[in-house]
């Protein structure tokens, strides 16, 4: 059996890692409204109702704060990416539920998404690289899809990479609009986006024979 010591370890271990999750949450609302750039060690102090050391118990650096958002959010929609893929389902089915998934992700985490899409450019050296290298993971994914789509006949002779693009800007510009408190939620966007997209670039042949 674990022992006492090794039980409380986990246990503060857990505490650790919500506080620096409250952290990191707290301060992407900040990013989000006054900028990463604007925003100072002591603000973020400030915010979290923490000294200096004590937030530097959780966050190694302001750059930190801001590879965490980013990933928190790459996270997200990765896992999305892989709950499409288990799913399966025909190229279309799966561009429809990469919609939903990528929406929901912008709907539950505006903040997050704001200076993702904003601030990326702040991140340095390994941060930067690891930030690239995942967000070309998920645009490779839906390539995928496309590029399946038109193998089967599905979808009509495309680029891929830049339909991949393009689909990629249609969802992510909904951050500017798209909130928790507004009329439409992520799904109410995502079936009518599916279907303007795939509408777009369906086969005509495949459409005639469908009954």
């Amino acid at each position: 059996m674990p022992s006492s010591g090794a039980k409380n370890e986990r246990q503060r271990s857990a505490k650790w890692n919500a506080r620096r999750e409250a952290i990191i949450d707290t301060s992407a609302r900040v990013f989000a409204r006054r900028g990463y750039h604007a925003t100072g060690i002591a603000e973020l102090c400030e915010v979290n109702g923490l000294g200096k050391g004590a937030f530097y118990h959780y966050i190694g650096s302001k750059e930190e704060v801001l590879a965490a958002i980013h990933d928190r959010v790459m996270d997200e929609v990765m896992l999305g990416a892989d709950r499409v893929a288990q799913a399966g389902g025909s190229p279309s089915a799966q561009l429809t539920m990469l919609g939903d998934e990528l929406l929901d992700v912008i709907y539950r985490y505006p903040d997050h998404v704001w200076v993702f899409l904003h601030e990326f450019p702040a991140l340095t050296a390994e941060r930067a690289e690891k930030f690239r290298v995942r967000r070309r993971e998920y645009e490779r994914r839906v390539e995928a899809v496309l590029q399946a789509g038109v193998d089967t006949g599905e979808f009509r002779e495309l680029d891929a990479r830049l339909t991949a693009l393009g689909w990629l800007g249609m969802h992510n510009y909904t951050y500017l609009w798209l909130k928790p408190d507004g009329r439409l939620s992520a799904h109410d966007v995502a079936k009518p986006f599916a279907d303007i997209f795939i509408h777009g670039i369906g086969s005509t042949s495949h459409d005639a024979d469908q009954p």
